[in-house]
């Protein structure tokens, strides 16, 4: 048996605009195979395209479902978002999708089609040959599951980064904190900037503050420092918590991942954790990454704050968010 053949890009289906519009969530994903491939590949499924990441606590990045083809259910999950359809090209449930491709097929392969039973929808097709066995079949699809995870998480990223920006990149304020400051970082023109003393606040607290909270802050002491490690930048973002943050922040010291780490080419020291609120105030509480950077031709080591506020929400999607403006962030040697 050769290799299995990835789908390089999404095809487009021949749904007409009257296909009602896709339920659920993006970061769903509802499985459809038979009972009996199910029960081989189901946990090395769930755990490969569910993996979790800590953010207050570890959260799976998929939430990652089983439905048999056969139950009644299966006509109306079938309007999802997203859904993966494991089968040969003679089964039932792989007719509709297989009858949008032009192409002809070479099992085992994956396939991406968009729109079949509904709009703003994407179904993932694995593909197998004919004539295997069960045991062939599962080992197909363990091969796969990882690069299928990759196809997963990219979009996803792709999806939540397109959502970030729906409101355009603030483009100006790039140059100004670059002219002015001698630093960059791109956030959307949603968010807020204000400058005190010198530490700089972008903060999006839309569509309420009680509901969600994304804030990033920028500052830097001169000269550099000598170096830098965990209990130092924890000390350094309490204190600029203490005198610029809206909200009392304490640390969280039951779970915190610290290390190296190179950004642009420049030494970063990162720290992740939670912080919540002093005990005797609004229980509340959330994840923050901070990273001091240092610009030795600036003679600055810059402090780089984000946190968010999103209870009872998933938070990955709004990680992903405030890593991407970090990632951003360049100073102007």
């Amino acid at each position: 048996m050769g290799a299995v053949a990835l789908a390089g890009v999404v095809l487009g289906s021949a749904a007409c605009d009257t296909l009602p519009l896709a339920m659920g969530d993006v970061h769903a994903i509802v499985v459809t195979a038979s009972p009996e491939l199910w029960g081989e590949i189901g946990p090395a499924t769930l755990s490969t395209l569910g993996p979790t990441v800590f953010t207050v606590r570890d959260e799976r990045t998929f939430r990652v479902s089983y439905q048999e083809p056969a139950d009644e259910a299966w006509a109306r999950l079938r309007r999802l978002r997203q859904l993966l359809l494991i089968g040969k090209a003679s089964d039932p449930w792989m007719a509709t999708p297989l009858a949008e491709l032009d192409e002809p097929l070479t099992p085992p392969q994956h396939i991406q089609v968009e729109e079949v039973w509904g709009r703003e929808q994407l179904v993932n097709l694995v593909i197998l040959e004919e004539d295997t066995d069960l045991d062939e079949d599962a080992r197909v699809v363990e091969r796969i599951l990882p690069e299928l995870a990759a196809i997963y998480d990219s979009q996803f990223r792709e999806w939540v980064l397109a959502r970030m920006f729906v409101t355009g990149p603030d483009t100006a304020l790039v140059r100004t904190l670059r002219d002015e400051h001698g630093f960059s970082l791109l956030v959307p023109e949603v968010y807020r900037y204000s400058l005190q003393d010198s530490v700089h606040i972008f903060r999006n607290d839309n569509p309420d503050p009680s509901e969600l909270i994304r804030q990033i802050s920028v500052t830097w002491q001169s000269p550099v420092p000598g170096g830098i490690g965990e209990e130092a930048l924890l000390e350094w973002r309490a204190r600029v918590v203490d005198q610029y943050y809206d909200y009392p922040q304490v640390l969280n010291p039951e779970v915190i991942i610290a290390g190296p780490a190179e950004h642009r080419g420049r030494p970063v020291y990162r720290v992740q954790a939670v912080w919540q609120n002093p005990p005797d105030s609004y229980p509340a509480a959330g994840p923050f990454i901070t990273r001091a950077i240092t610009c030795a031709g600036q003679q600055r080591m810059y402090m780089i704050d984000a946190w968010l506020y999103a209870p009872s929400r998933d938070k990955y999607e709004y990680m992903i968010q405030l890593e991407e403006i970090l990632n951003s962030f360049n100073c102007i040697e």
